[in-house]
């Protein structure tokens, strides 16, 4: 399954646990998706994958979340794009 990363971000919370998300789009699919990442330390993630804009195709959403599940490349492929946007906290 061929994907295209259309935006990604991560942001630190005051509490310092992280939440990312990244926009995608995946091959003969008609609508993009975000997948929402959430970790209280950095180092172990949830996620929550839904549409990014108009709902599309409940099948195709389906095949995608279980694709998630079953792919680590993939869903690393996703973290990491929100995890290269983030800012390093400046040296003093």
């Amino acid at each position: 399954m061929n994907l295209e990363i259309i935006k990604a971000e991560l942001k630190r919370a005051e509490d310092q646990s992280f939440v990312g998300r990244t926009v995608f789009t995946v091959d003969k699919h008609h609508s993009p998706y975000e997948i929402t990442f959430f970790s209280t330390r950095g180092t172990e993630w949830d996620y929550s994958l839904s549409f990014a804009g108009e709902p599309g195709s409940e099948e195709q959403f389906l095949e995608v979340d279980a694709l998630l599940e079953q792919d680590d490349d993939l869903y690393n492929q996703l973290l990491d794009a929100a995890l290269d946007t983030q800012e390093l906290p400046e040296e003093e």
